[in-house]
């Protein structure tokens, strides 16, 4: 894998969707995976270049914040192929 990895966790799935939402229509990237953790948790990954993944963590973390709590979030710019296995 050699595009970059973008990672928005929230608290609900309502702000995880609308953070999802909001970064496909922030840049060029494509969600990878969502995965309901547990106790409420929702992760979203999207991966594509790595500017485009910086601007969609970005403004996805900022609209998931207005609706409910952000746990964590993160950009990952070239992941090692070996990480590709996670998902």
């Amino acid at each position: 894998m050699r595009e970059a990895i973008g990672i928005v966790e929230t608290r609900g799935l309502v702000a995880a969707i609308q953070a999802a939402d909001t970064m496909v229509k922030t840049a060029n990237v494509k969600i990878m995976n969502y995965q309901v953790v547990g106790s409420g948790l929702v992760s979203i990954t999207v991966s594509g270049e790595v500017a485009a993944v910086k601007a969609a963590v970005e403004n996805g973390k900022k609209v998931a914040e207005e609706i409910s709590e952000v746990i964590s979030f993160n950009v990952i710019p070239r992941p090692h192929d070996e990480v590709d296995r996670m998902f």
